[in-house]
């Protein structure tokens, strides 16, 4: 009971954590780019589901080009995390297990890190047992994807269809293993 209480504690503190600091860098962009250029305020409304999800194209940890496109075809959970963020890694072994069942049944998983040390990444991805595809600029919250995907918060995550339109955004734990299951259980 009281080791339950001390996670959930670590739990909400590390998500905090996550937020603020997305949130206290991008107040400074947004006073930053007023400050410089009024008409490029950001007035986007965010992605929704039924939409197409849009193309990325970041290096894997070997520095070759990875395209989300390259795994249509199949359903796809796009998941923006960091080995840093204590929130991403805990949901991370959720995840694990969701692929190993589904992997051979049309579902894959496309990670973008938002680290800045490729050690640090490297070893996140190791220690969690990671084994799809990852990608990084290492650009932290300067990465191309930010405004592309309304990232405001981590960990985020959009389940993508066979055709690449958004079906479902931010599910984890127990709602991602049954939304998975409605679509992948015969």
């Amino acid at each position: 009971m009281r080791l339950n209480y001390i996670i959930r504690c670590f739990l909400l503190l590390s998500l905090v954590s996550c937020e603020v600091t997305r949130k206290e860098e991008n107040q400074t962009k947004v006073n930053t780019t007023v400050a410089t250029n009024p008409s490029e305020t950001n007035n986007s409304i965010g992605l929704k589901i039924g939409m197409h999800a849009p193309d990325i194209g970041l290096p894997d940890p070997d520095g070759n080009i990875k395209t989300l496109s390259s795994l249509r075809g199949k359903y796809i959970l796009l998941d923006f995390w960091a080995g840093w963020c204590g929130p991403c890694r805990f949901e991370n072994p959720n995840v694990v297990r969701l692929y190993q069942k589904y992997k051979n049944k049309g579902f894959d998983v496309y990670s973008v890190s938002l680290d800045s040390d490729k050690k640090k990444w490297m070893s996140a991805i190791e220690a969690d047992g990671m084994e799809w595809t990852h990608v990084s600029d290492l650009k932290k919250w300067e990465s191309a994807v930010i405004p592309l995907y309304h990232i405001d918060a981590i960990p985020m995550a959009f389940l993508l269809g066979k055709d690449g339109v958004i079906i479902a955004k931010d599910l984890r734990g127990e709602e991602l293993g049954k939304k998975l299951a409605e679509l992948l259980e015969e």
